[in-house]
């Protein structure tokens, strides 16, 4: 493999340490500043899609399931849209994926208005 030639302004100063705190790699690595409306976000997101994924389970429970996994996958949608960190973007797609799960089955078992209106 080829390697590259970087200029001389990408390299640390002789002497001084390269700042280490973005390359960790880690799961939980994030940048230092807070970010309220992503976590916010995030939050919203897993709790919905849990709610759709618990009572998507129940065949009566679907106008729950559906609209929880609906609205579950907007919020996630615009939260990855957003999202800063690694940390956010797992946690909003662990609650999209929850969230659409429960939003297909609640679809399935008779829609987001399926009884109310006839």
């Amino acid at each position: 493999m080829a390697q590259t030639v970087r200029s001389a302004g990408s390299r640390p100063a002789p002497g001084r340490a390269a700042d280490t705190r973005r390359s960790t790699g880690s799961l939980f690595a994030t940048d230092g500043r807070p970010h309220p409306l992503q976590e916010l976000l995030m939050a919203v997101t897993g709790v919905l899609g849990v709610l759709a994924f618990v009572t998507a389970m129940f065949h009566n429970l679907h106008l729950i399931s559906s609209w929880a996994g609906l609205i579950g996958i907007l919020t996630g949608a615009y939260g990855q849209y957003i999202s800063r960190t690694t940390w956010q973007r797992f946690g909003l797609i662990m609650g999209l994926g929850s969230s659409a799960v429960g939003f297909l089955l609640g679809m399935a078992h008779g829609g987001l208005f399926g009884g109310v209106i006839t």
